[in-house]
């Protein structure tokens, strides 16, 4: 009988990654899972050596704006967005052009190479597809940013008119594992999501697609959604952190200790070694002062600004953060 042993499970995984460019399976992600506390630090470092390796120094730093707020007919336990649990964000129409333009202006001021608009709905109808493709027009005129953008549930019509009118990074997060996906919402599945993440590949739209960490899953169920991310080959995987919203189910949930969190973004990169791993909500409230620590094991893309419905960290403050870490941020460069 094998006996366990900390320092086997880190010296096998640094030689699968970093000598053979191999990938974890799950039974060995599960047992650095399971490292004692005292073993997190050469955790976090084994994957940044990785995240080094392969994707390189350079951090990418994005900014989002709402492009419709609130209002949404699905019943995301998790959103203040949606209109089934009566919170205190109230719906709006669509983001006016020049205050678009203006939030553009201000990311690719930031030195950011992604500007994300994202729509609190199910699924685009004519008249959003109309405005989207407008807006994407909009920022590639007047700005260098790459446009994303986030509508939902589409068809593959939506997703093809999307990629071939400049839209060149989708939005659409699994947000859950599949085991746990049904105790977060019941208005669509985790098939729906999963067939609109496969459908912007196959679209040639880089796919952007990630989670919430903290819904109530269990270890095991955040691995389980590393794994099947994995299996989508996102370009780019948000890592957010519940941050309870007022009047939803999970209002009363408790924050992820910074450890666990720390943890989680590490054994990320473990399980996609070459993917863009990008901090998203939450990061502030649950990792305070240790978000330095998380960008030295894995983490290599900001969300940087504020968020849909929550407070962000001041993008001069992320800015110097990554100075002082020396970590370059990733420079705009297109072919004209």
């Amino acid at each position: 009988m094998t006996t366990w042993d900390p320092e086997r499970l880190l010296a096998d995984a640094e030689r699968r990654l970093l000598e053979e460019g191999g990938r974890l399976t799950m039974a060995e992600a599960k047992e650095l899972q399971e490292l004692p506390d005292l073993y997190l630090g050469r955790l976090a470092d084994l994957a940044h050596r990785v995240r080094l390796r392969y994707c390189g120094d350079e951090v990418e730093v994005e900014g989002i704006v709402s492009g419709k707020t609130g209002g949404c007919p699905e019943d995301c336990h998790f959103c203040s967005q949606s209109s089934v649990f009566g919170t205190e964000v109230a719906p709006t129409g669509y983001i006016p052009y020049d205050q678009l333009l203006r939030a553009a202006e201000e990311t690719a001021a930031s030195g950011a190479t992604e500007f994300c608009i994202v729509y609190a709905v199910r699924g685009p109808d004519r008249r959003l597809m109309d405005h989207v493709l407008e807006c994407a027009e909009l920022v590639h005129r007047q700005t260098d940013l790459d446009v994303a953008c986030s509508l939902g549930i589409l068809t593959r019509e939506q997703a093809l008119e999307l990629a071939e009118n400049g839209v060149h990074r989708y939005n659409h997060n699994l947000e859950a594992a599949k085991s746990y996906f049904p105790r977060i919402c019941t208005t669509h599945s985790w098939e729906d999501r999963w067939d609109t993440c496969q459908l912007v590949r196959e679209t040639g739209m880089e796919l952007c697609s990630g989670g919430i960490i903290g819904l109530g899953e269990t270890r095991e169920q955040r691995l389980e959604l590393a794994f099947q991310l994995a299996e989508l080959s996102p370009h780019e995987v948000p890592m957010n952190f519940l941050n309870p919203r007022p009047s939803t189910p999970l209002s009363d949930n408790s924050i992820v200790e910074p450890e666990e969190a720390i943890r989680t973004i590490a054994l990320f990169r473990l399980v996609m070694p070459s993917t863009v791993l990008r901090y998203g909500g939450g990061r502030e409230i649950t990792l305070g002062d240790l978000q330095r620590m998380g960008l030295e094991a894995g983490i290599n893309a900001l969300i940087t600004g504020n968020y849909l419905t929550t407070l962000g960290q001041e993008i001069e403050d992320d800015l110097a953060m990554l100075s002082e870490l020396r970590m370059p941020v990733k420079t705009v460069s297109k072919v004209l």
